[in-house]
């Protein structure tokens, strides 16, 4: 049975953003390229979404199975359902966010835009010359190493246009969120707008608690990859295992450790990806071999992962191809699935040329 989710519930309330993140979104989301609801609704109301997240964790003590299983037969924890609504019911107070679908609920459906009359929404619509947005999202990646207290995230992935499916990712994925769930709560914003900076631009937020309550604050402007020389080089080789039937694989682990290469990995895609850009070093790697078939889902994890690693002027490329995970084919159904090679460019680069020859 899949866990449905309802809109009955009252939708978290709004985490305001300190001025500077208000200053700082105006800049990149000026009102002259017609981008109002994106910078004014659906922006804050993914990070009021993540904020309704992260206090929900603290407060599930309780880590267990929900007694469901989502659309691709894996068991639901609690959390996962927690958060699926969380990010549900911020969404159903953006008019312009008309579709929406998550891996828990992999169907693209229309939003039910609770307690905006109808009216509303074809007004809003109208005032912002035709904003329409799709979001796909991760409500809780990494939800298998809750139960110890690791850091966890949420992923969320933007797209411009009533659908995701069938669409370039490199031309109609316009934004991705990278929601942080560890000793502090954070969240890692990338843009890429049509008509704006090729790379794209990405930054850095933060949870704080304020005397009025909590709020959103700048943490970085600007988050990038460092240029080198590198004082540290970092890995993070997912399925390890794998490189005893991987020769390319098998390859690879020596070549890091004889060049003195840190080992950072702790199971959780978001925090490992997060890490390197942290640090400004790092590559991370998620093979795909006969044993260990592909398992990631491009619309989810994929193309919003790549999305920020290209505005931090990294890689992601697939490591079965080496083509770039932002090419121009979309995905014709919600479950398509693959591996990932990305992080700084000089590591990705050389990780495709052992694992793809």
């Amino acid at each position: 049975m899949t866990a449905s989710h309802s809109l009955e519930a009252a939708a978290p309330p709004a985490i305001p953003l300190t001025a500077a993140l208000t200053t700082h979104l105006a800049s990149l989301l000026p009102s002259s390229i017609s981008r109002d609801s994106l910078r004014t609704s659906v922006l804050p109301s993914l990070l009021t979404a993540i904020a309704a997240t992260s206090t929900a964790l603290r407060n599930a003590q309780d880590v267990s199975l929900a007694g469901s299983s989502n659309s691709f037969g894996d068991d639901q924890l609690n959390v996962d359902v927690i958060a699926e609504e969380a990010i549900r019911l911020c969404l159903a107070q953006c008019p312009s966010v008309v579709t929406a679908s998550s891996e828990e609920d992999p169907v693209e459906k229309p939003v039910q835009h609770t307690g905006l009359p109808f009216q509303v929404v074809e007004v809003e619509q109208d005032r912002t010359h035709g904003e329409v947005y799709t979001v796909a999202f991760d409500p809780l990646d990494g939800s298998s190493i809750i139960a110890p207290n690791w850091t966890v995230g949420t992923i969320v992935s933007l797209w411009d246009g009533a659908t995701a499916l069938h669409a370039s990712p490199r031309e109609k994925q316009i934004g991705a969120v990278l929601g942080v769930y560890g000793p502090r709560t954070t969240a890692v914003v990338a843009l890429r707008l049509p008509g704006q900076e090729e790379k794209g631009v990405c930054f850095e937020v933060g949870l704080s608690d304020s005397p009025q309550g909590q709020e959103w604050d700048l943490i970085r402007s600007s988050v990038s990859y460092a240029p080198p020389p590198f004082k540290t080089r970092y890995f993070a080789p997912a399925n390890l295992r794998s490189a005893n039937t991987h020769a390319a694989y098998a390859k690879l682990i020596p070549h890091y450790m004889a060049e003195n290469y840190t080992l950072r990995y702790c199971g959780g895609l978001v925090p490992d990806v997060v890490h390197a850009l942290v640090k400004g070093h790092g590559v991370y790697l998620s093979p795909v071999t006969e044993t260990s078939k592909a398992k990631l889902r491009r619309l989810y994890e994929l193309f919003p992962l790549a999305l920020v690693v290209e505005c931090c002027g990294g890689q992601a490329v697939d490591p079965v191809t080496g083509e770039d995970i932002l090419g121009d084919k979309g995905v014709e159904g919600c479950d398509e699935r693959g591996g990932i090679v990305c992080g700084t460019a000089e590591e990705v680069e050389y990780a495709k040329e052992v694992l793809c020859g």
